[in-house]
């Protein structure tokens, strides 16, 4: 977890230490964790992330060579350096792919080129958006530093092009408007389809609750195929039932022109009953937590959001699986994988006094399946995208 003015500290000294020179500010944008709402924001739907309090940070100078250097702490000897006039998708790839597609999506407004480093402790393949906070925290500090007119709204759209144009990670905008617009102590509940959005008061500690993020160590690509034809499925699944958006169809009802009897219709209406049964399951969430009800209810609606995608949308893994199963076991009133799936981490909602219990029962779960024990952290619900110096 992340001390805001520590941070802010070891980035600026690994920023002068690299550069030789003091960077002109700081910025944090943190990962985020999907209380109930997933694969739904491509399609129209209803998200309810919160932000983690692990963030990534940005530190930033100008330059006037007309160069975009990059730098990042946990890629060390991994440094790209490109003009600005030659970023293309590729050029550059790997880590460094992100921050430049941010600065690709405003080169018409970079004049001179840009100092870039960054640090952070967002689990990288967890399912936790590492790649949205490593891409909001530069779109932040790139505005504030050129002062640019760019609002919240429009950072989510340069970090979201970053991802999908120039990285090639095929996400909607859940990740990304969780890093700039989540708020401390709530969750943000958002339709993707129109951008309204509410901040729903998240305080599990008053009803003696926690959320436990469990890593599982199984890694996961946004940009490897199994995401992409997840996507691909859901369009498809829209064009046959005349939709713009699965979230068009209102019930599962409304899916029965996909079930005509052949190997692809039924993939695809499992693939859309995802989509459709989870938008209900925020609705029903949000509706519990606005109201007088013990946020425990909410547990068994994280769990059926589990077994959709695991067995209709088909994202999870095993080992996902059995740390779902063993966190139920454990005495978690519910728990579901987190992300675009095919690996990552769980979120299980656990009574305070429970954590070490869950956490003892899915650790022997993973020893005896010959796997290392699992990172655990509690989520409080976290700050959004910020300056820190």
């Amino acid at each position: 977890m992340t001390d805001d003015r520590a941070a802010a500290a070891r980035a600026a000294t690994a920023f002068a230490a690299r550069f030789g020179r003091e960077p002109e500010g700081v910025w944090a944008a943190p990962g985020r964790v999907t209380v109930i709402g997933e694969h739904t924001d491509y399609n129209g739907g209803f998200v309810l992330p919160v932000a983690l309090p692990h963030t990534t940070r940005a530190a930033l100078a100008r330059r006037d060579d007309g160069l975009l250097v990059l730098t990042s702490v946990q890629h060390p000897g991994e440094d790209a350096e490109v003009a600005v006039a030659g970023l293309r998708p590729g050029r550059p790839g790997g880590w460094a792919a992100y921050p430049a597609g941010v600065v690709h999506a405003l080169a018409d407004r970079v004049p001179g080129g840009l100092s870039v480093l960054v640090d952070g402790d967002v689990p990288v393949g967890a399912g936790l958006s590492s790649s949205a906070a490593l891409c909001c925290s530069v779109a932040l500090a790139v505005r504030d530093l050129l002062g640019l007119e760019l609002d919240a709204d429009a950072l989510v759209d340069v970090a979201r092009r970053a991802e999908n144009d120039f990285a090639g990670a095929p996400t909607g905008i859940l990740d990304q408007s969780a890093s700039v617009l989540c708020t401390a102590g709530h969750a943000l509940f958002l339709d993707t389809r129109d951008g309204t959005r509410e901040q729903v008061p998240l305080d599990l500690a008053a009803a003696g609750l926690a959320l436990l993020v469990i890593d599982t160590g199984t890694t996961h690509e946004h940009a490897a195929g199994g995401y992409a034809d997840r996507r691909r499925e859901c369009e498809e699944a829209a064009r046959r039932l005349g939709v713009g958006l699965l979230r068009e169809v209102g019930d599962v009802a409304g899916l029965a022109p996909l079930a005509d009897g052949s190997a692809e219709g039924d993939l695809l209406l499992r693939r859309a009953r995802h989509v459709v049964t989870e938008d209900a399951r925020v609705l029903e969430v949000v509706a519990a937590l606005r109201g007088a009800a013990d946020p425990r209810a909410i547990g068994p609606l994280l769990t059926a959001g589990h077994e959709s995608l695991r067995d209709d949308f088909a994202v999870s893994v095993p080992l996902v699986d059995a740390c779902v199963d063993a966190a139920l076991a454990g005495g978690a009133h519910g728990a579901r994988m987190v992300g675009g799936g095919f690996g990552g981490s769980v979120v299980a909602l656990v009574d305070s006094g429970g954590v070490d219990a869950v956490t003892a029962a899915v650790t022997a779960r993973f020893a005896r399946e010959r796997r290392p024990a699992p990172r655990t952290v509690v989520v409080v619900p976290s700050a959004g995208a910020r300056r820190l110096a």
